[in-house]
C-alpha cells in the first residue's frame, strides 16, 4: 500500500489572528505524502514550516481546504476526536522535549499507552527506552537527564505507539552537533524498523538531505519539491 497517502492537504490555508491583524501562514498549500516516505521540511523562520506540521497533527484546525491524515478527515473534528487520532496514529518529537517534569522516564513515555488504556504500557516503555539507549535511565526525572537524553525520551514516547506517522519539528535544534547527529540516527533507525512515514523540520539543509525528498516552504507556500540526492542512504 505504499502508493496510498498517509497526508494529504489540499488547499490549506491558515489566518492567524495579531495584535498587528489577520496574519495568513499558510497559503494554499497542496501536498501529498506517501506511506513509508521520509520528507524533509525547510524554509526560512515566519515561512510556515512549523505551523504546516501544527495542521498536520491536528493541533492548528485550518481556516480554509481539505485535510487527510492516516485515512482520517481531521476538518471539523472536535479536540476530544483531535486527540485520540493523534493518540492512535501520530507521534510528534519537539525541539523542546515537552516532558511531564514530575513523572521519570519511564513514566513518561507510557503516557500515550496509558491514555490507550494498555495494559502493558510499563513493559512496552521500557523496552522502547531500552531501543534508545536509556535502560539505565528508567527512574530518573527529565531535571536529572542532559539534553540529549531527554530528547531520546521524547523520541521514545513518540514512537511506542508504534505510530504511522511521526512529525519531527526541529528535534535536535536545542542540542549540541554531535548529540543531535546521535539522536538522529536513533530516529532515523526507528522510522526504517518501523516504516513509519516521517515528515522533518528543519532550519538545517544538510539534516534535510537525509530525507528522501525535501520541501522548501516561503511565505506560506511551497516553492520547492525535490528528491534528495541521499535518498538511498537513509529511506
Amino acid at each position: 500500500m505504499a502508493d496510498e497517502s498517509a497526508i494529504a492537504l489540499h488547499g490549506i490555508e491558515l489566518t492567524l489572528a495579531s495584535d498587528a491583524g489577520a496574519v495568513e501562514v499558510l497559503r494554499g498549500i497542496d501536498l501529498e505524502v506517501s506511506q513509508g516516505e521520509t520528507v524533509g521540511v525547510v524554509g526560512p523562520s515566519g515561512s510556515g514550516k512549523t505551523s504546516m506540521l501544527m495542521v498536520m497533527a491536528g493541533l492548528e484546525p485550518p481556516t480554509a481546504g481539505g485535510l487527510i491524515v492516516a485515512g482520517h478527515d481531521l476538518v471539523g473534528l472536535d479536540e476530544d476526536a483531535l486527540a485520540c487520532f493523534r493518540r492512535d496514529h501520530v507521534g510528534i518529537v519537539f525541539q523542546s522535549f515537552h516532558l511531564v517534569p514530575t513523572m521519570t522516564a519511564l513514566e513518561n513515555v507510557a503516557i500515550p499507552l496509558e491514555f490507550a488504556g494498555a495494559a502493558d504500557a510499563f513493559d512496552r516503555a521500557e523496552a522502547e527506552l531500552q531501543a534508545v539507549g536509556l535502560g539505565h535511565r528508567l527512574g530518573h526525572y527529565p531535571g536529572q537527564l542532559s539534553g540529549g537524553e531527554r530528547q531520546r525520551v521524547a523520541l521514545a514516547r513518540a514512537f511506542v505507539a508504534e505510530p504511522a506517522i511521526l512529525l519531527a519539528d526541529e528535534p535536535t535544534g536545542s542540542l549540541d552537533q554531535e548529540t543531535g547527529e546521535r539522536v538522529l540516527d536513533m530516529m532515523f533507525e526507528l522510522k526504517q524498523r518501523r516504516g513509519t512515514t516521517l515528515v522533518l523540520v528543519t532550519h538545517a539543509p544538510e539534516l534535510a538531505q537525509r530525507c528522501g525528498r525535501i520541501l522548501k516552504l516561503a511565505d506560506g507556500r511551497i516553492v520547492g519539491d525535490e528528491t534528495s540526492i541521499a535518498d538511498a542512504a537513509d529511506d
